[in-house]
């Protein structure tokens, strides 16, 4: 088998779907617009012409009614994908997400399984404007009873989407738009890359080391590792090693892969995509918070994200809240110079 095959997350996504709809007839894929459009961002290409409509279904616009079917189906032993277009759009089906979904297995004691893998875009970066645009991952994290998966890169999101549909519980998998790879619009090339044509998974809770370093750790996630692996390129040439890490999964998250890495470079950079407040870069400050004891801290957490303000319309707006290259460049740079003060005398 080929495996020097360059795809976009896109393909990748969609090549992971058609294999294992090959290999188990149970899973099927439903949602707006996934049929013939094969997806507004290219998840589902190709399906509906190997598979057919009984196995690959444009639904309604009705996100309660396909979530909650999809719920029932996998109940039922199916093991249903669907796809919520955009991630902000959760708010009219969150009951169907949250209240069933998420909590049925628990609430029958494991009697019902549910292997609902729930897709659905993130991220902004292209003027959709504040109801098109969020992250919203760590709202969802915030909750038990889902898994959290977010690829950054297509060899990531084959393997990662392989093993979401295999998974008995509900996952909701979470694709950025900016580095989905599509033709009309710009995105992060660093996400299209080498997929084996084989089947392959990669474990949930598994996270990456995509750049080795010695002076401080990047923790990121989605498109924000593209951004990071950029700025670490460019820390280099400054003389500053940058190790960067990519999270793949918020739940489970991988926090000893964080830990040590902090434990080799003494400082650490969390950026993020999503909103400051209550967020991803508060979480894995609370982790390296709490294992001071174990680490040797050079400077203090320096954490980069997205105010607590609606994604703008405008562009210059819109490039100003989310984090940059040059934010990140700026920040790890700033991050250097900043110390541990310590306490002398009585």
């Amino acid at each position: 088998m080929n495996s020097n095959r360059i795809l976009t997350m896109a393909q990748a996504i969609s090549e992971a779907i058609a294999q294992e709809m090959s290999r188990n007839p149970d899973v099927f894929v439903m949602g707006e617009d996934i049929g013939s459009y094969g997806g507004i961002f290219g998840a589902t290409g190709g399906l509906l012409d190997k598979f057919g409509p009984d196995r690959v279904m444009d639904t309604p616009i009705s996100e309660t009614a396909f979530i909650g079917a999809a719920t029932g189906a996998a109940a039922a032993g199916l093991r249903p994908i669907v796809e919520l277009m955009f991630v902000d759009f959760f708010g009219v089906c969150m009951d169907q997400i949250y209240n069933h979904l998420a909590k049925n297995t628990y609430m029958s004691g494991g009697n019902v399984k549910l292997p609902v893998v729930l897709t659905t875009a993130i991220g902004g970066g292209y003027n959709d404007a504040a109801q098109h645009s969020q992250c919203l991952y760590a709202t969802f994290a915030h909750m038990p009873g889902l898994k959290i998966v977010i690829p950054s890169n297509a060899y990531d999101a084959k393997g990662l989407m392989i093993q979401a549909i295999r998974d008995d519980n509900p996952v909701l998998f979470m694709y950025h738009k900016g580095i989905m790879g599509l033709p009309w619009m710009s995105y992060l090339t660093g996400s299209s890359n080498a997929v084996p044509e084989d089947i392959y998974t990669i474990p949930f809770g598994e996270a990456r080391v995509l750049k080795e370093g010695k002076d401080l750790t990047i923790v990121s996630i989605s498109q924000m590792v593209q951004k990071s692996l950029l700025a670490a390129n460019e820390l280099a040439e400054l003389g500053i090693s940058a190790e960067v890490i990519d999270l793949r999964t918020l739940v489970p998250m991988d926090t000893e892969s964080v830990l040590r890495s902090v434990r080799k470079t003494g400082r650490i950079l969390i950026a993020d995509e999503d909103y400051l407040g209550f967020g991803l870069t508060g979480e894995i400050s609370a982790l390296v918070a709490e294992n001071l004891d174990s680490l040797q801290l050079k400077a203090p957490v320096k954490r980069l994200a997205v105010p607590n303000v609606p994604i703008p319309y405008s562009r210059p707006l819109e490039q100003f809240v989310i984090p940059q290259v040059s934010d990140l460049m700026k920040a790890a740079q700033a991050l250097m110079k900043s110390h541990i003060l310590t306490k002398t005398g009585a």
